[in-house]
This record gives structure tokens, C-alpha cells and sequence, in this order.
């Protein structure tokens, strides 16, 4: 990618990050970035194509990021709060709106999120269920393919302003509590155990 077109990309994704896709025109990324529209319009003649490219940018960069952390984690449950903790540092750079205006104003780069989050993800979160099971730190019972759904289709839930309206809640907190009430109800007292080592939680069993 040539370092005019990085510049785009990168100055695009700081402002729709910082304020929201629907409200950022070409006109603030020029002025942003200190670069001619005409220039921008010469790779992305439309503010749609762009955020598509930033989106795929974002995947890829998310997918490698969950790749890092698999390979750096001793067992499922360290996975699932080392998870945890990168979506928290990474919901603290994005504005709530952002994912809402993508699935209201943006279907093409939607779609692609989609497509990311029902076959990768999907993988990736069947994946670490399978192994809990197998290493005695899930329940054994657990629907694998039911439980990452329902893993995802939390995420997805919240970032929906209206069922958590920013102005009321703190988002990056919402994913979190989610997120936490999600492992506990997975793990058996094995990893509930880790869980509290993790935290380094002391309770009575």
C-alpha cells in the first residue's frame, strides 16, 4: 500500500473511531489528514469504498491479534480473559456508534463484518470451547456450537444503542460484564478456580 493511501486509511480510522462513521464527511478527512480531497478522491472516489477498506483493515489486524493471543495462552480460560482485556483497550479508541452506523448506513462493509463474525470468529470462539472441554475446565455438557453463537450474538448486542444507550451506559464495561458472566457460566469448578487465580480473587469454596 503506498504511503499516500496509508495516510488516508489511517487518518480516516482515527476520526470515525474518535466521532462516528455517519459523521465524518471526505471534506474532515482532507482537513485532517492536510491533504487535497481531489487527492483522496483518486483512491476512494466514495466514502463507502473507504470504509470498506478500513474495515478489512481492521479484521486483518484483529485476526492476527487473535492468533497472538492464542499462541501466548497456557489453557482456554487465560484465552478468553486475555481476549477480554485486548477488547477492552480496544473499545476505549472506539466510539460506541461506530459499529450502529455501520450495520445502519454502511451494508457493504456490514456485510463483511458479518461474514468475519459468522465464520472466523465463529471458529475461533468454537475453537477454545472445544478445548475447555477437553482439558476438564468447561462443562462437558456445553452446546459448542449453540455457546459460541450466543458468545457473538452478545457482542454484537452490545453495541446496540438501544438496548444500551451510550449516554447511559459505558460500553467497554457492558462487553466486559458480558464477557465475565459468559466464562463463569461456562466453567466447570476447575476453571472457575483458574479463573479466580487469574484475578487473583480469594473466596471460600
Amino acid at each position: 500500500m503506498i504511503i499516500q493511501q496509508q495516510r488516508i486509511i489511517e487518518g480516516a480510522r482515527e476520526l470515525f473511531f474518535r466521532h462516528g462513521l455517519k459523521s465524518i464527511t471526505m471534506d474532515d478527512i482532507a482537513s485532517h489528514i492536510g491533504m487535497s480531497k481531489k487527492t483522496i478522491y483518486q483512491y476512494y472516489d466514495e466514502k463507502d469504498k473507504l470504509i470498506i477498506e478500513i474495515t478489512s483493515s481492521q479484521i486483518e489486524f484483529q485476526l492476527c491479534e487473535m492468533e497472538t493471543i492464542r499462541s501466548e495462552s497456557s489453557n482456554p480460560v487465560q484465552e478468553l480473559l486475555s481476549a477480554m482485556n485486548s477488547m477492552s483497550k480496544m473499545m476505549n479508541k472506539i466510539r460506541p456508534t461506530v459499529f450502529y452506523d455501520m450495520q445502519k448506513y454502511y451494508p457493504s462493509a456490514w456485510m463483511k463484518f458479518k461474514e468475519f463474525k459468522n465464520k472466523r470468529l465463529t471458529d475461533y470462539v468454537e475453537a477454545n470451547l472445544r478445548q475447555g472441554i477437553e482439558t476438564g475446565l468447561y462443562r462437558e455438557n456445553l452446546d459448542i456450537k449453540i455457546m459460541a453463537r450466543l458468545r457473538l450474538e452478545e457482542v454484537e448486542l452490545g453495541f446496540n444503542p438501544e438496548v444500551f444507550p451510550p449516554e447511559k451506559f459505558n460500553i467497554p464495561e457492558v462487553q466486559i460484564a458480558m464477557m465475565d458472566h459468559f466464562l463463569h457460566g461456562i466453567v466447570t469448578l476447575k476453571g472457575h478456580r483458574l479463573i479466580n487465580k487469574y484475578k487473583q480473587i480469594h473466596e471460600e469454596e
